[in-house]
């Protein structure tokens, strides 16, 4: 499953931390960025990053459900997300020659 590089940042920080992760601490993926967007948007995509690893299975949300929707506010690696992470952190990168 090819992953993005907001998504493996995720991954590799759930890692470090190696217990549940606030979520608001993931929106410092866009701080050293040059084209970063918009506060409001950021949080959008984290958000649906963060929806879409849960969907995967390798995170774990704990939050709040309402009547609509789901407000997940820590994260946490499932043993399939170690795995992936791990195996992400060994890969290098081939050149091509």
């Amino acid at each position: 499953m090819p992953l993005s590089v907001l998504q493996k940042y995720i991954l590799k920080q759930c890692y470090l931390e190696g217990k549940k992760l606030n979520r608001n601490k993931l929106v410092d993926f866009y701080n050293n960025r040059k084209n970063s967007p918009k506060s409001a948007d950021q949080v959008n995509i984290v958000t649906k990053s963060v929806d879409r690893l849960i969907a995967h299975g390798l995170v774990v949300g704990y939050g709040t459900k309402t009547a609509e929707k789901w407000f997940v506010r820590e994260i946490r690696l499932t043993p399939t997300g170690k795995k992936e992470t791990r195996k992400m952190l060994g890969n290098q990168l081939k050149l091509k020659i």
